[in-house]
């Protein structure tokens, strides 16, 4: 202990040293946790000085990358649209996760719809190519029928 202290007893007009607590800072601390002046007459620094953009725009860029890295090692993308949502995200399309989650199961959900599409338009081609195939052959069956009585008739008119 210092000296002052271990005197303080034997030196009139020498006080303690007062105390400094902290309870009134621990109940502010508390009441601005739970969102109590915070209003705009509180404020000395710009928003930004407050809470930076760039640490804004980091933190968000850190969640959505995560996400698509997520995506892509569980094969719900492949790499292409992975590569196309990472540009997109950093040309800031995407305000935030819930947005980049429904914009990718969009896309999943359209590309499953045109690749149904598309199957459904093969199918339909082929149909239709065998039923030309079909026509096709039933006439030639009938003109060779027809050719072959127009030749049976000649034949009997020569003889």
């Amino acid at each position: 202990s210092s000296g002052i202290n271990a005197e303080w007893p034997l030196r009139p007009g020498k006080k303690p040293q007062t105390v400094h607590s902290r309870a009134r800072c621990r109940k502010l601390k508390e009441a601005k946790r739970v969102g109590r002046h915070t209003g705009t007459g509180k404020r000395k620094g710009t928003a930004n000085a407050r809470m930076p953009e760039k640490v804004i725009w980091m933190r968000r860029m850190r969640v959505l990358r995560r996400l698509l890295k997520k995506y892509r090692e569980d094969k719900k993308i492949d790499k292409h649209m992975y590569h196309a949502l990472y540009l997109q995200s950093k040309g800031n399309i995407f305000k935030n996760k819930r947005v980049l989650m429904e914009h990718i199961h969009k896309k999943k959900a359209e590309g499953l719809r045109l690749k149904a599409l598309q199957e459904q338009a093969e199918a339909r081609r082929a149909r239709t190519k065998a039923a030309h195939e079909r026509k096709l052959a039933r006439s030639a069956q009938k003109h060779a029928e027809m050719f072959a009585h127009i030749e049976d008739n000649n034949q009997d008119e020569e003889s």
